[in-house]
Parts: structure tokens; sequence; C-alpha cells
């Protein structure tokens, strides 16, 4: 493993290190014998699937380590070339379940030890994401205390400051080995540092995993971020006022340019985003910051009760909106924005206090049919000391001036342009003077802005006529000479 981790920490600045941890310990003899088993390209897809061109790929075995057995053992380490199942199929299709050295007896299982190793050795405490597929059976030294270890395991998770956030992915997955049966299968997935915790947040968001595993997350942490989320359902007493979603989760909201309301009446659905758990209770709170200005959301009821996971519950506010913000229509803002919309970033601050988690009954039940008689539901109960919880929805105003500030602009630029072609046409036209040089008259072509001589009858300069937009003027008269203009 060593090695691996050595490769590792020589992987380019700007990819993912991945770490994917296989159990191949006695407890999952029927995962490699049974022949109908998906377990090995379960693993292949996931691993194609996580990691994209130029990341680092550790694929490693563990179930626990002894003196001659260490554990986790390498597999395979490379840079993801765009044909990661392939290499992770050829790698795993030799492991089978472990021995203990100089016996017939299976290896045993610790979970502890092999996320701990991915995180320490594999990534040297570096950002990534470690993978670890298992029977959730951790038992250290044939320990039957599978509980305790259980507990053990997830306290590394929930204390443990490497690991930001971890999601778990119980499987069905039914096989029959030689000696041991089991009905399902844990994916568990661990981001070390916040890094890896945006990674994991941006290969959920592609959708990749999705394609793979359909089943929903089941988040183990953060359980104190992103609880719930709101969502717009109806805006009332603010007319110019209209809220949507974005793709991406952001609240918008649409203000016209003359909207001047200076608050609004929201209808909201709150939904619970924290699967598995059911919030059993918590006192809700709301703040809007927009505009540089922070003001509270007031909420028709600032309690909330059993919501299940994924269900949610009509929520009624009162928002200020920043009409005192808000640029003049004929403000360069306004200008600029014609015929798009002038935005403005912002965000509504949901905060949960006095919070109270319960692992759902739906799950539990599931649990119990993956992995009957293992104590696993009691090892998913939060940690005692998460009594709150905080959401942060991004917001949008976008002010929508439409084309009337453009087009005033645009007819005054037309009739600058007009008055100055005018001028121009003044200043350029052909005018004609009448001069009389010795008492001849003559007629003279001249344009504004030009000064020419006039000569008398013996060819010697007499004067110059200088001419602007205003007349013409004789200017360097020379003494004695005989010239005049003739009105």
């Amino acid at each position: 493993m060593l090695l691996a981790a050595s490769w590792l920490l020589a992987a380019p600045a700007w990819a993912v290190s991945h770490v994917f941890l296989v159990q191949n310990s006695g407890w999952m003899e029927p995962f490699y014998t049974d022949p109908n088993s998906q377990f090995k390209p379960l693993v292949a897809a996931v691993a194609n699937a996580a990691v994209a061109p130029g990341d680092a790929l550790v694929l490693a075995a563990f179930n626990q380590s002894l003196p001659d057995a260490p554990s986790p053992r390498a597999l395979l380490a490379r840079r993801a070339d765009g044909d990661t199942g392939r290499a992770v199929r050829a790698a795993l299709q030799p492991l089978e379940p472990a021995r203990k050295p100089g016996s017939k007896a299976y290896a045993d299982t610790d979970l502890s030890e092999a996320v701990g190793s991915a995180v320490r050795t594999a990534l040297h405490g570096r950002p990534g994401l470690v993978w670890v597929f298992t029977n959730n059976r951790n038992s250290p030294n044939n320990d039957q205390a599978t509980a305790r270890r259980n507990r053990e395991f997830y306290q590394l998770i929930h204390q443990g400051g490497d690991i930001r956030m971890a999601l778990a992915y119980p499987l069905r997955m039914p096989v029959q080995g030689g000696v041991y049966k089991a009905n399902g299968l844990m994916v568990y997935v661990f981001a070390v540092g916040e890094e890896g915790a945006r990674d994991l947040k941006a290969l959920l968001a592609s959708g990749r995993i999705g394609k793979v595993i359909t089943e929903p997350a089941a988040r183990l942490k953060p359980l104190d971020r992103d609880t719930v989320r709101l969502l717009p359902v109806r805006v009332s007493e603010a007319p110019g006022v209209g809220f949507s979603m974005a793709p991406n989760g952001a609240l918008l909201a649409d203000v016209d340019s003359d909207a001047r309301s200076p608050a609004a009446r929201i209808d909201w659905q709150l939904e619970n985003t924290i699967y598995p758990y059911t919030i059993a209770a918590a006192r809700v709170t709301a703040r809007s910051l927009l505009a540089r200005e922070d003001r509270p959301v007031v909420l028709a009821k600032d309690q909330v009760a059993r919501l299940a996971p994924g269900s949610a519950v009509p929520l009624s506010s009162t928002m200020q909106l920043p009409v005192a913000q808000l640029p003049s229509v004929w403000s360069l803002q306004a200008f600029k924005s014609a015929g798009s919309a002038y935005i403005l970033p912002g965000s509504i601050q949901v905060q949960l206090t006095g919070q109270r988690l319960e692992l759902s009954q739906a799950f539990r039940t599931r649990m119990e049919e993956l992995f009957p008689g293992d104590p696993l539901p009691d090892i998913f109960t939060p940690p005692a000391d998460i009594h709150g919880s905080t959401a942060v929805l991004p917001l949008q105003v976008r002010v929508h001036f439409g084309m009337a500030p453009l087009a005033i602009l645009a007819g005054g630029a037309l009739a600058l342009l007009a008055a100055g072609g005018g001028a121009l046409y003044a200043y350029n036209r052909p005018r004609q003077v009448v001069l009389n040089v010795d008492g001849e008259r003559r007629t003279v072509r001249t344009r504004a802005g030009s000064v020419q001589p006039v000569y008398d009858r013996s060819g010697a300069v007499a004067a110059q006529l200088k001419t602007t937009l205003f007349g013409h003027q004789l200017v360097d008269l020379r003494e004695g000479a005989q010239v005049s203009l003739q009105t």
C-alpha cells in the first residue's frame, strides 16, 4: 500500500484522488463464490463512473492486518485514462476471500483500520475520496461484538476531523456461498478534506454515480448542514415580483423595474433533504442577505415536527424586498441591463435549532431486510452533540428594465447624431461671397473654416478672406488696398 500511496502523492494538483477498498474477509465469501454474484462488476462499474480521465486511482483489498498478511493490499494503482472499468475488472478477477497466514480459517475484518490506512497512508491526509465495499460485518479477531465494533467505526466517521462528508449506499445483493449467505451490500464513500467534499458534491451533481447506483444515498456526515431546502410556491402582496427555482437549486426572484412593494408574502414548501433521517422536532428561523442588507424573514410558524426524509410541509413567510437598493430606471445599471436583467446576488439562510433527528422507520425496515440480525440501524443514530443545522439557499434577484431606457437612450443618440449631421453639413456646404476689389465686383466660392487670399488687379495679395459658420471677414488687409465685402 505504501507504493500506491507514493504514486497517489505524485498526482497533479487538479486531479481527484480515489481509493477503492474492497473487503475480502471470510464474511464476504458468498460475494466471491456465488456464480451469480454481481459484486465485482459493481465495484468496476462504480469506479468507472466515479473516476474521470486524469484522476488518480488506487484499488486495494482489505480484511484485518496481521504480521505476515498486511491489509489493505494494493491491487492496482494508475492514472485514469478512460478505461478504468476494464482495468479494475482485470485487477479484481483473481481476488478471493483471504485466509489467515498458516491457517485454513478465513481472515477477519477491521473497517476502521482499512479506512484509517486509506486516509493516513494512501492519501497522506490530503484531499480525496475513499470508497468502501463491504457487507458491514466488522469483526476484528472474529470479535462477535459487532455492535460495539460498528460503533467504533462510526465514531471514526463522525469524530474524525479528516472526513468532511460521508455517504452510505445500502444495496440489495442476495448471494449464497458454500459457507455464508447474504442479502445486501454496503457501499460507503468518504470525502477527505474540504476539497474532497467539493469533489464529491460535484460528482453527485454530475449524475454519473446515479446511473450505476439508483438507490438514494444515506447521509452519515454532515448532519448539521443542508438539512432542508425551500421550494417557492406562490408570491402575493407584491405586484411585479415572482419566485422560481433554478436547475442548480438557487432561488430566482424576478422583479419588474417599477416594483416598489417593501415586502412580499411568500408561500414555500419546506423539504427535508437529510435522508434517511426524520426531523422529529426543530425550531425554524430564517434570514435574507441581499444587497448588503441582513433582514429577518418572518415565518407564519416556527416549529416543524415529524418531517420524514423527502417530505415537505407548507410554510408561509413575509420577506423584505430591497426596493431601496434597486437601480433607478434611468441609472447606468438600467441602461446596461436593458433587454436583460440586473442581478443582485444574495442568499436565504434557514436555521434549525433544538433539532432532533430520528432514523426513519422505512430505512430501519430496509436495513433489517438487507442485513438481518445486524445492529447497523442503531449505529446510524446521529451524534448527541448535533442539536441544530443550517441551510444556505443561494438567491438571485433579477431586476427587469425592459427596452424603454435603451430606446430612449437610442432616441437621444439619434437626435444628437442628426444635430451633429446637420452641423456637419452646415459646416461643409459651399458658400458664395461677393467682393469689391479695386472697384471690380467678384464672386468667390468658399467653405466654413477656410482662409483664402484675395488678389488685386496686379496679382498681389490684397487681403485674406476668412469664412466661419457665422459669416465672412477680411483680415490682413494690405495698406492702401481697395477690397471690401459687398452685401
